[in-house]
């Protein structure tokens, strides 16, 4: 299968994108930084830089790929969890903005499968732009991964599981090899928590 997926450098699609490799699929991934091109070349991916609010941009990258799936795996979070707090805006900005660009240029590539990640809870701040985010992709009749809050390797909790505040909670690792499952599931959402 070939895979368009867009967010390839973050946490878990540097998890993602040896797995989808080893696992027989082509795969080009996006990073909005030129530095970490280099990093999913080595991973096995065709490097595309580009940012997803240049609809432009991303609609003649995901057309010339040729896709069969489209796999969103954006955020927009501060590297520093002291900055965190102060992301909701930016992070439902690519929930709603950088999923309508990305659900148009897959239409317009003719993908005929979409899989979005979200959140096993509600987020602080803009609990809408979750169901916003998630309603785009069930409207294209793609699948929605709730993802627990990752630890591990890339995350905000590298060195283990965080303390429990009631938030559902996955390895990044572990979530990464359960995403693989729903490459071809039907349109609805999954949740993936321990």
């Amino acid at each position: 299968m070939r895979i368009f997926l867009a967010g390839a450098s973050g946490a878990i699609g540097r998890q993602l994108v040896p797995l989808l490799v080893a696992d027989g699929h082509v795969v080009a991934g996006t990073t909005r930084s030129e530095s970490k091109a280099r990093m999913l070349r080595e991973l096995g991916a065709e490097p595309v830089v580009l940012d997803v609010y240049d609809a432009e941009a991303l609609r003649d990258a995901v057309v010339a790929f040729g896709p069969d799936l489209v796999m969103h795996q954006l955020t927009d979070l501060p590297d520093d969890v002291a900055e965190l707090a102060g992301s909701a805006a930016a992070n439902a900005r690519m929930r709603e903005e950088g999923t309508t660009n990305l659900i148009a240029a897959a239409r317009a590539a003719g993908a005929e499968r979409f899989l979005a990640q979200s959140i096993a809870w509600v987020p602080q701040g803009a609990p809408e732009s979750r169901e916003r985010h998630e309603r785009q992709v069930l409207d294209y009749g793609g699948v929605v991964l709730r993802y627990g809050m990752f630890y591990g390797p890339g995350t905000y909790h590298e060195d283990g599981r965080p303390e429990a505040d009631g938030s559902p909670r996955i390895e990044v690792g572990e979530a990464a090899r359960r995403t693989l499952e729903h490459l071809e599931a039907p349109s609805g959402v999954v949740e993936l928590v321990e």
